[in-house]
C-alpha cells in the first residue's frame, strides 16, 4: 500500500448506548475521544444500534429506542397534522362565508 493514502486501521471499542454493550473491532474510524478498557486505551466510539440491541439479532419484538428518536418523529408528525386540521378548519370556515356573503 502507498503511504498516507489510506486511513489508519486500528481497533476501536464501540458501546451501544440502548444496552451498553462494549465490542472491540478493527476500524478507519479515527474517534477523538478515548477510554481504558481491560487495562489498555482505546479511541471510543457510541452507536445507537447494534447487534446487541437490534431486534432482528435479539429476536426482541420491541425496539429499545435509546436516542428518542421514536419520540422524536411522533411529536413532530402530531404537531404537524394538528396544524394541518387547524388549517382546513380555517378554510371550511372561510369557504362558508364566502358562501352566506353571496346568499345576502
Amino acid at each position: 500500500m502507498k503511504k498516507d493514502k489510506h486511513p489508519k486501521y486500528q481497533e476501536v471499542l464501540f458501546e451501544d448506548s440502548a444496552t451498553g454493550t462494549k465490542f472491540i473491532i478493527g476500524s478507519t474510524l479515527q474517534p477523538k475521544e478515548k477510554v481504558q478498557h481491560e487495562g489498555k486505551e482505546y479511541p471510543f466510539y457510541r452507536v445507537p444500534v447494534s447487534s446487541a440491541s437490534h431486534p432482528f439479532y435479539t429476536k426482541a419484538t420491541q425496539f429499545v429506542d435509546a436516542e428518542g428518536r421514536v419520540d422524536k418523529f411522533t411529536k413532530k408528525y402530531q404537531r404537524k397534522s394538528a396544524e394541518v386540521k387547524e388549517l382546513q378548519v380555517k378554510q371550511e370556515e372561510a369557504k362558508k362565508e364566502k358562501v352566506k356573503a353571496k346568499k345576502k
